[in-house]
């Protein structure tokens, strides 16, 4: 009897060891996403300037990062410090690009998509459901104390993250995008940064050159949309993927306008583009299937009932073709 009553207090005592590790497992994973949730906020109301250096497959480039949060509008400032010095402004979501081309500078006028480091939603339902979260080992960034974060998705529709978080600040310092082999297709961090106390907008503008002419580039038209003219749905989207915009835009070149959707998961952002397809001649012959990946983006073209239906995301190549084949039009 007594070995009975000794195997079934280890037998309870097992189930009150595992439980506290799921509970230690379950309080250390809320941690993680209270820290990433942080970020996500910081990098919106701290007022701070540094400089960060983008590398991907291709190219290195540096950008100087201006950012002041007023209390109740954001405003930055990017300047790329390697080749020709562009210039990004954001106030509040509103971009303006000026672009030096052919002894002019273009300016182009645009909306804000997660620029570095708001690379992260505010809300991070959206990720939460399409990924998991743990801590890694604390680590230095641009001279400064930083917590890992290591991102990984639940399928194979979406590449994971590694995240440096400032322990102080809750600024996110790096981020390193990786694909389901652990190989680096895009790293973003600061070499240097720091905050900023001052209110003042003086450094908000761009730095005119006044031997160049400036030219605002002209903007693909916006079409109303009463309706599409393309009758056509999505069947299924990618599981964790949604509609976050759609335009209809009359293209330099196009005889018909051309209908632009953008999906995303909370982090990765995929267009989906449809156009009719012209009468082909020796010029223009038929376009042709295509799926090809470049560094981190994959783009997958096909001709769909008479259509060409186009892709392209900073995804694996699985989530722009299960788009594309989603794509489904109405006789």
């Amino acid at each position: 009897m007594k070995y009975f009553v000794l195997a079934r207090n280890l037998a309870s005592a097992s189930l009150i060891a595992v439980l506290l590790s799921s509970l230690n497992s379950y309080a250390s994973e809320e941690d993680s996403w209270q820290v990433l949730q942080k970020a996500a906020v910081a990098a919106h109301a701290l007022s701070y300037k540094g400089i960060f250096v983008c590398q991907t497959a291709k190219q290195v480039k540096s950008v100087e990062i201006t950012h002041l949060f007023d209390g109740q509008n954001e405003f930055a400032r990017n300047v790329v410090l390697d080749g020709s010095p562009r210039e990004v402004f954001n106030q509040s979501g509103n971009v303006v690009i000026y672009n030096p081309r052919n002894g002019k500078i273009f300016i182009e006028k645009r909306r804000a998509q997660n620029m570095f480091p708001a690379i992260l939603p505010t809300d991070l339902d959206s990720i939460r459901a399409s990924y998991t979260l743990r801590s890694g080992e604390a680590e230095r960034i641009a001279g400064r104390a930083a917590q890992v974060l290591v991102l990984e998705p639940k399928d194979g529709l979406r590449y994971s993250y590694r995240f440096w978080v400032d322990t102080e600040y809750g600024l996110l310092l790096k981020s390193v995008m990786l694909n389901n082999r652990n190989e680096i297709l895009e790293s973003i961090g600061f070499n240097q940064v720091a905050l900023m106390k001052t209110v003042e907008l003086d450094w908000f503008k761009p730095r005119i050159d006044h031997n160049k002419s400036y030219v605002m580039e002209q903007e693909q038209e916006l079409i109303a949309d009463p309706g599409s003219p393309i009758d056509w749905e999505i069947k299924v989207l990618p599981p964790g993927y949604r509609k976050v915009d759609q335009v209809i835009r009359k293209v330099q070149g196009k005889p018909a306008p051309v209908i632009h959707v953008i999906f995303s998961d909370g982090l990765a952002f995929v267009s989906l583009f449809i156009e009719p397809v012209v009468k082909p001649t020796k010029e223009k012959p038929a376009p042709k299937n295509v799926l090809t990946t470049t560094g981190n983006t994959s783009f997958y073209a096909n001709v769909n009932n008479g259509h060409l239906v186009t892709v392209i995301g900073e995804v694996p190549e699985a989530t722009v073709v299960q788009i594309a084949n989603a794509v489904v039009f109405k006789k």
